[in-house]
């Protein structure tokens, strides 16, 4: 068979339908399409050298990996907390009571007799449970509601947001309060109050990053070869626009912690012979002037003030790191 012509329009036109030419990475039909970004801005990873790039930028942030040391630093204190305490921190000894620290009780004993410093280290694994396990659920129902929100827009969007003012209108505190009292005191009651008036910023963030990138070419482009609305959410706009929701979740752990520790500084929440940073606090109020005990509340301070520390750094460095603009593309 004799070439075409030149300039024909055979000379273009794949004789094949099933040409590869026509989809893009992966056999996504979309990423062919113009005005279709691939890589990371439609929505797909750009592989490992992208996250080269971020890690490069989080390194240079010093606050950021002070950071990322403080969190790791108390994960794995939490998790080698059953073997790393050197008493039992349920143990009370009322002929040990009110102990300055010293070489065998290394933060002192608390007005039970109990070693401070194995409550100390049994709070950070409560804390850290608490924190990563309302931040997560909080996740899950944020990013679910507020992807919905979003994208589907209409009386779907005005129920929703409704729904949020509505959760919003509580003071988080005295919210959280009535639904442990409601349901009875305990880890899980805590866990269900936080979570109940906490992902309501997290679905306005997911909402907001959806309308923003709803409207973008490549979305309409899956649109219009006939993608569904999950696989557009899952392909094309999540990957985009859950950046700023981790960063924000990482950021609110600290917030979990202190709201917690708060609760229980109020007598809610976690039993009372639990070993919690907020109750130890409650339980040195009584003894603020007395000289010589303020080993009582300095160091569950402290542990609050170094965990609220540490996932604020991690965040805001990972902030910077995701979007250089924001250091002046370091």
């Amino acid at each position: 068979m004799n070439p075409p012509p030149p300039g024909s329009t055979a000379a273009t036109t794949p004789a094949d339908p099933a040409d590869t030419r026509a989809t893009g990475p992966g056999g996504d039909p979309t990423s062919a399409l113009p005005g279709v970004p691939s890589g990371d801005a439609a929505g797909r990873p750009q592989g490992p050298g992208q996250f080269r790039e971020i890690w490069r930028r989080y390194r240079r942030n010093k606050l950021a990996m002070l950071g990322l040391v403080i969190v790791a630093f108390l994960a794995v204190v939490a998790i080698i907390s059953p073997f790393s305490t050197p008493f039992d921190p349920f143990e009370q000894n009322l002929l040990n009571t009110l102990q300055p620290p010293s070489a065998k009780h290394f933060f002192g004993t608390d007005v039970l007799g109990r070693d401070l410093y194995s409550g100390v280290i049994y709070g950070t694994r409560l804390a850290m449970l608490v924190g990563l396990s309302v931040v997560l659920f909080s996740l899950v129902l944020g990013l679910t509601l507020g992807s919905l929100a979003g994208f589907k827009g209409g009386w779907v969007d005005g129920l929703i947001a409704r729904v949020i003012d509505i959760f919003l209108a509580f003071p988080t505190l005295v919210g959280a309060i009535v639904i442990v009292r409601a349901t009875g005191d305990g880890v899980i009651p805590v866990v269900v109050a936080l979570v109940a008036l906490g992902w309501m910023t997290t679905a306005r963030l997911m909402r907001a990053q959806v309308l923003a990138l709803r409207e973008a070419e490549y979305v309409e482009a899956a649109r219009s070869i006939g993608a569904g609305t999950g696989r557009i959410l899952r392909r094309h706009i999540l990957p985009n626009a859950v950046a700023p929701v981790l960063v924000y979740s990482l950021t609110n752990i600290g917030v979990v912690v202190v709201a917690m520790a708060s609760l229980s500084f109020l007598g809610v929440g976690v039993p009372p012979d639990v070993p919690e940073w907020g109750r130890m606090i409650a339980s040195a109020r009584d003894y603020l002037s007395v000289d010589g005990v303020s080993h009582l509340w300095i160091f569950p301070s402290l542990a609050i003030a170094l965990t609220t520390l540490g996932f604020a750094f991690v965040g805001d460095g990972l902030r910077d790191a995701l979007d250089p603009k924001l250091r002046g593309g370091n």
